[in-house]
């Protein structure tokens, strides 16, 4: 049986934003508990803070994330980044013992989108953050507790502190 996985091409340009999803192994709801969440949000923030880049958005999704970020730096690896989100993820789960020992991410490049015009940027924020309702997780978007749609309605209590260089609305 031949093993076709989807690539994924990256473009690392400078001045771009990224939208990026990636899901867990065989889709499975490995983010269906709190402790899950939590671990990705401290691998997000440690991510960020090592390789410099804005985080404009997330959801975390039962099965999948979604980001939007944009590399503050000339020369940058998206792949690079991935990695540094998603390996401490994998290796605490597989560390605690959790999910049986299965991999926690699906093998794959995932999606990745650059972006540079504003308005593109701020829609894509909107969808996002509509994911939940979208799937009937929540009735609006700043219910959902894992993601930062709660930042940008200006409200109190999100997950982690959140970037604000988005390029404002055209």
């Amino acid at each position: 049986m031949d093993d076709h996985r989807k690539t994924c091409v990256r473009y690392n340009e400078p001045g771009h934003a990224h939208a990026l999803t990636f899901s867990c192994d065989e889709r499975a709801p490995l983010f269906e508990t709190e402790a899950a969440r939590d671990l990705f949000i401290q691998s997000l923030a440690a991510a960020r803070a090592k390789l410099a880049f804005d985080i404009w958005a997330y959801v975390i999704m039962p099965e999948h994330v979604h980001l939007l970020i944009w590399p503050r730096e000339a020369e940058y690896s998206i792949s690079a980044i991935l990695q540094a989100v998603k390996q401490p993820v994998s290796y605490y789960a597989r560390k605690r013992g959790l999910y049986g020992g299965r991999s926690f991410w699906l093998p794959g490049g995932g999606y990745d989108r650059n972006m540079i015009a504003a308005k593109t940027v701020h829609e894509e924020i909107e969808y996002l953050h509509a994911n939940p309702v979208r799937r009937g997780l929540c009735k609006s978007t700043t219910d959902w507790r894992y993601s930062n749609a709660r930042f940008w309605a200006g409200l109190d209590s999100i997950e982690m502190e959140m970037d604000r260089t988005v390029p404002p609305k055209e």
